[in-house]
C-alpha cells in the first residue's frame, strides 16, 4: 500500500483531488467530482414558492416562505458530504498520511462541517482559496508558502 499526501482542492461546484508523495512533492491528480446543480439557477430548482395566507384569528396577512437553505446551498451541503467520504475513506484506510485543504472562502465552511462528522483528522493546511481551475503548480506553490508560515 503506497501512502501518500491529499491536496483536496474545491468549490461549490468542482472539487479535485491529489496525491503527492512528500509535502512537497509534485502534485498528481487522483480524483474529481461535479456539482451539476451548482450552476442552475434557484428558480429552476425550487418547485414553488409558499404563498401568503391569513392569521386565524386578527387581521394579519403573511409569508408561508421560512428561512430555509436554498436548494443551490442544499446542494452544496450534499457535495460537501460527498467530498468528506471521500477524504474519509482514504484518511481512515491508512493510505493518507495527512491531507491539505484548499477551498473557495464561501465553501471552506461547508467542507469543514462535513468533515467534522467524517473523520477526527483535521487538515494539516486550511487555505481559503478559489483555485479549483488552477493548474497543479500553482496549487503547489499555495502549499509551499503555507508551510513557510
Amino acid at each position: 500500500m503506497q501512502k501518500h499526501f491529499l491536496a483536496v482542492v474545491a468549490d461549490e461546484a468542482k472539487a479535485v483531488l491529489y496525491t503527492h508523495e512528500t509535502r512537497s512533492g509534485p502534485l498528481s491528480r487522483w480524483q474529481s467530482f461535479e456539482n451539476s446543480t451548482a450552476h442552475s439557477k434557484n428558480a429552476d430548482l425550487e418547485s414553488d414558492r409558499g404563498g401568503r395566507s391569513f392569521d386565524s384569528h386578527g387581521q394579519g396577512r403573511h409569508s408561508m416562505t421560512s428561512d430555509k437553505k436554498t436548494p443551490k446551498q442544499q446542494a452544496a451541503t450534499v457535495f460537501a458530504k460527498r467530498i468528506a467520504h471521500e477524504i474519509a475513506a482514504d484518511v481512515n484506510s491508512g493510505r493518507c498520511r495527512a491531507y491539505a485543504l484548499i477551498a473557495a472562502p464561501r465553501f471552506l465552511g461547508e467542507l469543514r462541517d462535513a468533515l467534522a462528522v467524517t473523520t477526527s483528522v483535521e487538515p494539516y493546511v486550511s487555505i481559503d482559496k478559489d483555485v479549483v481551475a488552477r493548474e497543479p503548480n500553482v496549487i503547489a506553490g499555495l502549499l509551499a508558502d503555507a508551510r513557510r508560515n
